[in-house]
């Protein structure tokens, strides 16, 4: 069963690639919708890692 769920999301995160790829080359307007949800989530991830990064790796800001 998970396995499954993990080929599935193999799928569609290559698939929201791919998209993304014909997009830029100026595909149909469904495509360049796909890229974008594929882009924005993307930033998501990369946003909310950097955050957690942060809060587990605290700044030397507090060495007055």
């Amino acid at each position: 069963m998970i396995s499954a769920v993990l080929l599935g999301f193999l799928v569609l995160l290559i698939g929201g690639c791919a998209c993304v790829v014909w997009a830029e080359r100026g595909g149909p307007r469904w495509a360049r919708v796909v890229a974008t949800v594929t882009l924005t989530a993307s930033e998501l991830l990369r946003s909310s890692d950097k955050k957690r990064r942060r809060g587990l790796n605290p700044s030397s800001q507090d060495d007055d």
